[in-house]
């Protein structure tokens, strides 16, 4: 009895520290160490022998060992304000923008499509994939509710946006890892929702990044702006 209760147990999350570094943030810690370098605060050589360590880090924590006595890094991160684990009051509508229905079939929505700000994906003996890697985000606040019974549902996100879970399991299993991104203006994806005899998870797609948000926003400007005045 003792081993099958044991069994439900969800595992642990890994801590940020133990989580595989991306390039992308091999490349954050190579700019904190290029700055310390022309600030006088590193040689060539210590500047040298870190960037070959950053090179071959395979952590997060492991990178951070070679910034941690570098005022700037830590001058840096407590600029910088974790996600929220909710979204802002008023951000998300009530109604769905788009319904991901699996019964007893599969469901999918990938590629370079359009995210709304909620999303509700039901697989019931089924399957369902959303795979936001390539897609389009006008909000940077997006709620997916997620409802699995007898069936699985399969998130993954670029590696550059914050990932939010508040969700759980019965007899199934919910599991979202917990992402954050070095840029405060980069999307929020919230999962919540149940697994009923199922499962749910959410992950990070490693080597897929998201554009800036606000990079595309004034470009949509631009184009609204050049059409208003007939150029």
């Amino acid at each position: 009895m003792d081993l099958d209760k044991h069994a439900q147990q969800p595992e642990k999350a890994p801590r940020t520290a133990e989580l595989r570094a991306s390039d992308a943030d091999r490349d954050r810690i190579a700019d904190l160490l290029r700055d310390a370098l022309a600030e006088g605060r590193l040689t060539t050589d210590e500047h040298a022998e870190r960037v070959e360590g950053v090179l071959a880090a395979k952590t997060v924590g492991e990178l951070d060992v070679f910034v941690r006595d570098l005022p700037i890094a830590h001058q840096r991160q407590a600029a910088h304000a974790p996600a929220p684990h909710r979204p802002t009051a008023g951000a998300i509508p009530m109604d769905p923008d788009d319904n991901v229905v699996a019964v007893f079939s599969a469901a999918t929505r990938k590629g370079r499509w359009r995210t709304g700000r909620r999303i509700h994906a039901y697989a019931i003996f089924g399957s369902v994939e959303i795979d936001l890697s390539e897609a389009m985000f006008d909000h940077q606040q997006v709620m997916i509710k997620a409802f699995s019974v007898f069936g699985s549902v399969e998130i993954r996100v670029p590696e550059n946006v914050s990932l939010r879970g508040t969700g759980g399991g019965v007899l199934g299993s919910f599991e979202v890892d917990t992402l954050d991104a070095t840029d405060e203006e980069a999307p929020v994806v919230f999962v919540d929702g149940w697994a009923v005899l199922g499962s749910v998870e959410a992950r990070p797609r490693r080597g897929k990044l998201v554009a800036d948000i606000l990079d595309r926003v004034h470009r949509k400007v631009d184009r609204s702006m050049r059409k208003h005045l007939g150029h």
